[in-house]
């Protein structure tokens, strides 16, 4: 589904608890950065974000009110502006005048429309990953599926769509082509907002035995078998919206980011 540097420095402040172990710490200079110490700048903040967005404790539609989100992270409002300003760029966002930032809440026919450019470009990003698989590549998207396993039995719907966003962005960064992965990034957190909207049936999780199938296919060095298999899953994830179905939005901004 999933999707993720430099700015005006703020005080370090509490973030949320990272949501699976130390994997979610950063490392910087050899140093793990716990959440902890982290230090909050528009690129730190927009990224937190867009996680919140992608992992649907960000609604389709929730306003973004500069006050309370420079409260929450404690710093000033030009810094939350600079964020939402960047996530507006990826589409995540809008900006409507006079109103302030919401959520991007995407039509019915651009959820048809990034479906359809999922559909023109991963299968034959999905081919030429199959090509270019390393160990590595193999072994880190088997983890990604077993994270994604973990978040679906604790019953952590939204940070398995996040997961299972991130196995397809994977794919896109192992067949090495860095325009298209650009592209398919963006779709993907696109489709988030979507399967938010529309959803209807937990496939809209992506079906574990769909990734696991593509493993497989990659395991091969298989390209036909993951453009066919990608295909085929694109089809099936789409299937499994429903486009009359509109998710609310939180009613707290602190409540969703769990500040």
């Amino acid at each position: 589904m999933q999707s993720c540097t430099h700015e005006s420095a703020a005080a370090p402040v509490l973030l949320r608890p990272p949501p699976s172990g130390p994997k979610d710490g950063q490392r910087q200079a050899g140093v793990t950065m716990t959440m902890e110490t982290r230090v909050w700048t528009a690129d730190t903040i927009g990224a937190d974000l867009e996680r919140a967005i992608l992992e649907h404790r960000l609604p389709p539609g929730t306003k973004l009110g500069e006050d309370e989100l420079a409260e929450a992270y404690g710093i000033s409002r030009t810094i939350v502006r600079a964020a939402l300003l960047a996530l507006s760029h990826r589409r995540l966002v809008e900006l409507r005048r006079n109103r302030g930032a919401f959520v991007a809440q995407p039509s019915v026919r651009e959820a048809h429309e990034v479906f359809e450019a999922r559909a023109l470009l991963e299968p034959r990003t999905a081919r030429s990953a199959a090509l270019r698989m390393t160990e590595g590549d193999l072994h880190l998207l088997q983890e990604n599926i077993r994270d994604e396993h973990a978040a679906l039995d604790a019953g952590e719907n939204g940070r398995a769509l996040f997961l299972s966003g991130r196995f397809h962005t994977e794919i896109a960064r192992i067949a090495d082509q860095t325009t298209i992965e650009t592209f398919i990034s963006e779709l993907i957190s696109r489709s988030s907002l979507v399967i938010a909207l529309y959803w209807r049936r937990r496939a809209a999780l992506c079906e574990t035995q769909a990734h696991h199938a593509l493993l497989d296919a990659f395991a091969q060095k298989d390209g036909a078998a993951a453009e066919q298999l990608m295909k085929s899953h694109l089809l099936d994830l789409v299937a499994s919206l429903d486009l009359r179905n509109v998710a609310e939005p939180p009613t707290s901004l602190r409540e969703a980011l769990k500040r």
